[in-house]
């Protein structure tokens, strides 16, 4: 408890720091990416979604609860390119207001091609992102539970390699009688600890806020999540329409940036067994505006189903033309299982 109410009150200095230290590009931003098909239909980021499914825990350590033991998860995504990520996480109780996590999660980019500084194809070689996981949380009061997640990533690029320490603050607020949550998130705290070559990579730290509710009796949960808010311009270049001298300008107003810091979910929920998802993610929508966008870029779809012993959760979006992005999740309770 006192471990938990450290992290708390260290939040707010832990915000300002990042925010001081985003002073250059970043990599590992494979980091932000979701392995929870919920998530990813909510949008692709989401810190206050309150639901018996270990799989949403990384967004936020502090969604991680004792209801969740003995829950595994196994997701698949097939991402653009001949991209394919695949995790597993396990979950388990540390008393009844305690739980901890364990997981993996592998991103691989397929095959490249290998050529020398002349342009002379030498063969093929592979990249790949491994992160391992573990994370706590405890409630510290009835509404109140506080987390933390720490990720030890290894890269893999042809010949080099890499390797970063990463942690994750998250405190989360939820009021089961409005059906309301609210969380703030300091994600991917840390550095490297093993450079590519000469390279020194910054990880992507963020502060997240994000709040969820649902009103009345409707089975409905609307959500919106502030993320990037170490940094307020985010500008972006507009393609125009393709036409004869049509040229990219910069994009770079008060509302392109505000929108571009948000990302929209809503959640229909008529059971607890069974939902959908709608996402809407304008930063999707605008990295992609200068290739062959596609009608429904930035927003994403997401369906799950549970039953006693498991539950499957599906998503899908299309951030362009030419790559449809595709997560399947598989939650097992293994104590229903057992008995």
């Amino acid at each position: 408890m006192n471990r938990i109410k450290t992290i708390i009150l260290a939040l707010p200095l832990l915000c300002a720091s990042t925010i001081l230290a985003q002073d250059g590009s970043t990599a590992y931003n494979f980091l932000n990416h979701t392995s929870s098909s919920r998530i990813y239909g909510l949008g692709g980021v989401n810190i206050t979604t309150i639901e018996d499914d270990v799989s949403i825990t990384d967004q936020n350590p502090a969604l991680l609860g004792p209801e969740m033991t003995m829950q595994t998860v196994v997701n698949y995504m097939r991402y653009v390119g001949d991209s394919n990520f695949a995790g597993l996480k396990f979950a388990h109780s540390a008393g009844e207001r305690a739980a901890w996590s364990a997981g993996i999660q592998y991103f691989g980019y397929g095959n490249m091609t290998h050529t020398d500084e002349g342009g002379n194809i030498l063969g093929e070689f592979s990249a790949k992102d491994v992160v391992f996981s573990g994370s706590y949380a405890h409630d510290i009061t009835d509404r109140l539970r506080g987390g933390i997640a720490v990720k030890y990533v290894y890269s893999s690029y042809e010949e080099y390699t890499a390797m970063a320490l990463a942690t994750d603050l998250g405190i989360n607020y939820y009021d089961p009688d409005r059906d309301l949550s609210l969380s703030l998130v300091v994600a991917n705290l840390g550095g490297q600890i093993k450079k590519f070559n000469e390279s020194y990579d910054r990880l992507p730290i963020d502060v997240r806020i994000g709040w969820t509710q649902s009103f009345g009796s409707l089975p409905l949960r609307f959500s919106v999540t502030a993320w990037n808010l170490t940094k307020w311009s985010l500008p972006y270049y507009d393609g125009g329409d393709g036409s004869v001298g049509s040229e990219p300008k910069i994009k770079d107003s008060f509302s392109s940036n505000l929108f571009r810091h948000l990302i929209f979910g809503l959640d229909f929920v008529p059971n607890d067994r069974f939902y959908l998802a709608l996402g809407y993610n304008y930063k999707t929508r605008t990295d992609m505006n200068t290739y062959s966008r596609s009608f429904v870029s930035g927003f994403s779809l997401g369906a799950g189903l549970n039953v006693k012993r498991f539950g499957i959760g599906l998503a899908l979006a299309q951030p362009h033309t030419g790559a449809t992005t595709f997560m399947v999740n598989l939650n097992l309770n293994l104590a229903d299982i057992l008995n």
